[in-house]
């Protein structure tokens, strides 16, 4: 003991020397000394109350019901639509069915309970990350549509339960339902489609797929399939028997792919989401899921199933940020398992030094910048839209055409 004791009083006396401790004054050693102290002091408070701090800074503290919120957008223009492979020549895709997709949320906060659409942070957010990572696996789906709305803020999705941040989440969903409308009288054309939605996306895709598409037999019909990814939703609305169900099996189509993930090794985050989770009601409001089950379904199973998926089911995992749509992401393999635990997903940390959580503080409370199951996302959805047309394998070839157009005759001009 003595020993280590000696070692530890040589390193310091070292220290010292190297901090030129050794030609100071002893008014001036205890100066530095207090100096250093005080700045340990109001680092470590500051990293205790930082959360308290950044929240409160974008907490935007004006009620709801006084607040004037952005501009709304207007969904017959091409700048309402983060992708629009109609109105954006950029975005060109092809494919057997039409994919509507819910962003996740990318803007902060501050004075605003509901982001503007041209925020130029949330804009590159969701064009760099959100979009490459969780729109990227239905690229070879088919055409994505995937407007910009007034998404509620990361302080009313994330950080407050109080009633301004339910009616900034309601808010947003009137847009969305705005755009799904608009897509569906003038791009759809009676097209097969598939419904996508991300975290916040993810809720809002959930009263979408109950209220708008499921009380209407023609939407169910052309329903491929319906992906509510990072959303806890109740498991009661896809019950047997509901209008669109759980996925049981991959070879299903009209249903429903669900689940919120959560690290393997952090239970008590899973219960705390749980406990904080809002959810429709059928009045269409936002009440707590009160111990009510959530849906899980299994990306890796492709089905409601408590059984625990292996890592070596996981087709490959992504990191996509950065990369320009479209550009294929390479995938990782064998990254995570995954199983359904009393309405979360747990899932094991990736093996990967690129699939690692955003480091700064806002990011940190989003979806992570990478995607687990891109691969599977991917796989899954080509199999349930192979089923839908009554294939074995995709691609099954382009959907039948709904509309006849009439071709007048032309004259014919012979040339001598």
């Amino acid at each position: 003991m003595l020993e280590v004791w000696e070692g530890f009083k040589d390193r310091l006396q070292w220290l010292a020397g190297r901090a030129g401790f050794a030609g100071m004054s002893r008014r001036r050693r205890w100066a530095v000394i207090i100096a250093a102290v005080l700045a340990l002091t109001i680092s470590l408070g500051l990293l205790a109350t930082w959360d308290d701090i950044m929240r409160t800074r974008i907490d935007p503290k004006t009620p709801f019901q006084t607040y004037t919120p952005p501009k709304a957008p207007d969904y017959t223009q091409a700048s309402s639509w983060a992708l629009n492979p109609v109105a954006q020549n950029q975005h060109m895709q092809t494919g057997p069915v039409d994919v509507f997709f819910v962003h996740p949320t990318t803007f902060n906060g501050g004075h605003d309970w509901n982001g503007p659409i041209d925020d130029v942070r949330s804009q590159r957010q969701l064009e760099k990350i959100m979009l490459p990572n969780y729109a990227g696996p239905f690229v070879r789906v088919g055409r994505i549509f995937a407007p910009r709305y007034r998404q509620a803020s990361l302080y009313a999705e994330e950080m407050t339960l109080r009633e301004d941040a339910r009616d900034a989440r309601r808010f947003a969903y009137a847009d969305v339902l705005a755009a799904f409308r608009y897509y569906m009288a003038h791009y759809n054309l009676g097209r097969p489609y598939i419904i996508v939605g991300v975290e916040q996306g993810g809720l809002i895709a959930d009263r979408l797929l109950r209220e708008e598409v499921g009380r209407n037999p023609g939407l169910v019909q052309k329903l491929a399939a319906a992906y509510l990814i990072d959303a806890i939703v109740p498991a009661a609305g896809y019950a047997p028997g509901q209008p669109i169900p759980a996925c049981t099996r991959r070879a299903e189509p009209r249903c429903v792919v669900g689940w919120m993930s959560v690290e393997q090794s952090d239970p008590h985050r899973a219960r705390e989401l749980l406990s904080r989770a809002l959810v429709w009601t059928p009045e269409g409001t936002l009440e707590n899921l009160d111990n009510a089950p959530a849906l899980c379904v299994n990306p890796l199973l492709g089905a409601q199933s408590d059984e625990k998926a292996p890592a070596k089911l996981n087709l490959g995992a992504a990191n996509a940020s950065q990369l320009e749509w479209g550009v294929r992401a390479a995938f990782m393999p064998r990254q995570v398992s995954a199983e359904c635990v009393e309405g979360t997903l747990r899932v094991s940390r990736p093996r990967s030094g690129s699939l690692r959580p955003a480091a700064n503080w806002p990011d940190k409370f989003k979806v992570p910048p990478y995607n687990p199951f891109f691969a599977d996302i991917e796989a899954d959805a080509m199999k349930r839209v192979a089923t839908y047309y009554g294939r074995a394998d995709f691609p099954p070839g382009a959907p039948p055409i709904e509309q006849s157009v009439t071709v007048q005759a032309a004259p014919v001009h012979t040339v001598d």
